[in-house]
């Protein structure tokens, strides 16, 4: 970190971002109490609300003052208000990584104990595993992009450096986890993927105590339903991994319960849901803050080295969900700000537990 006191900046964004941001931030107020950890937020227009407020979805002030940060916090941006604007909210969200070089998004797919009753799948083991998707190069970004009246052109490119930096990343975490990385491709069809094998490789002879193995990607998308304990860290590149993540995501039941990271190679990572703003149910109060709470979380244990907060907030969400008050697409009647309540009440709890413990 390099303030004293974090500055953090808040992308709060469109439609339900704001009710999220603002449960986020109350979790964050509430576990950072009398903790010796003091920080700063900064409020940043950013997507459509930007483009309201400035014509712009990035304007050069948010720009600034995310770079300026130690972390970001984003909530969610777009929707149909700017379906015709000259530049859309996503365009925005391409050019924040860009200009922060946020090349890794890194999407944890997590179902405990509580959350497995919400799971679409028949799934009797804990699941948990990462997706590290390269996030700034591929079929996104390449060159010539073409479209005319009697065909379409895209171009998937990528670079030994591109793909070195995001596989040691992969390597490195699943160092700190359970050492197993699969890479995910299309070897069989395309020359970049048989780049990705080969450069991938190399990278693990760094690793040997990590364990590396591919799956072409129909056949791991397969497995992510059929048995998705096996994987610890996937790594893969941008397209597939856009794909897969939120394929795992739903896994949870609910794409309200997934955070991501996204970070370069040094300054701000951001953290941000992976589900988009919801228009239909913005302003109705039952938004699920779960996914933004959780981002919070990982931000403190990968910003801030502040693990023990994050497993407060993690205990106080699996507490909201063991008392059943969740939002309605995990299937309850809880709102926004009671699901919030809970998740604070259970991180005051346990810590007037331990405090009377230790008297």
């Amino acid at each position: 970190m390099k303030n004293q006191i974090a500055q953090i900046t808040a992308l709060a964004g469109d439609y339900i971002g704001p009710e999220i941001m603002a449960a986020g931030q109350k979790v964050l107020a509430t576990v950072a109490k009398n903790q010796n950890f003091d920080y700063q937020i900064t409020d940043m227009p950013f997507g459509g609300d930007a483009i309201d407020k400035t014509g712009d979805p990035l304007p050069q002030e948010t720009i600034d003052a995310s770079k300026n940060a130690d972390a970001i916090l984003l909530a969610a941006i777009g929707g149909p208000k700017w379906d015709k604007a000259p530049r859309r909210p996503e365009q925005g969200l391409l050019q924040i990584r860009q200009e922060l070089n946020l090349f890794a998004n890194i999407r944890p797919t997590k179902i405990t104990p509580a959350m497995m009753k919400f799971s679409p799948l028949k799934q009797e083991k804990p699941v948990d595993f990462v997706i590290v998707r390269e996030l700034t190069s591929g079929i996104y970004f390449g060159t010539p992009r073409e479209k005319h009246d009697e065909y379409a052109l895209d171009t998937m490119r990528y670079t030994r450096t591109e793909i070195e930096r995001i596989a040691r990343l992969a390597f490195e975490m699943a160092s700190k986890r359970r050492n197993h990385v699969t890479l995910v491709d299309k070897a069989n069809v395309l020359d970049t993927s048989k780049f990705w094998r080969e450069i991938t490789a190399e990278v693990a002879q760094e690793f040997p105590n990590v364990t590396y193995d591919q799956s072409y990607v129909d056949a791991a998308s397969m497995k992510i339903i059929a048995s998705p304990e096996q994987f610890d860290v996937i790594l893969t590149e941008n397209l597939f991994g856009d794909i897969l993540s939120d394929e795992a995501a739903q896994t949870t039941g609910s794409l309200g319960t997934i955070p991501s990271m996204s970070k370069g190679i040094d300054g701000p990572a951001l953290y941000e849901p992976i589900h988009g703003s919801a228009p239909d149910i913005a302003g109705k109060g039952i938004a699920n803050p779960f996914s933004m709470v959780k981002s919070v979380a990982m931000m403190l244990a990968n910003s801030f080295d502040r693990q023990d907060l994050a497993d407060q907030i993690m205990t106080g969400i699996d507490v909201a969900v063991e008392r059943g008050i969740v939002t309605p697409d995990l299937g309850g009647t809880a709102t926004t700000d009671e699901v919030t309540a809970t998740i604070i009440d259970a991180i005051n709890e346990r810590r007037n537990s331990y405090a009377t413990d230790n008297v």
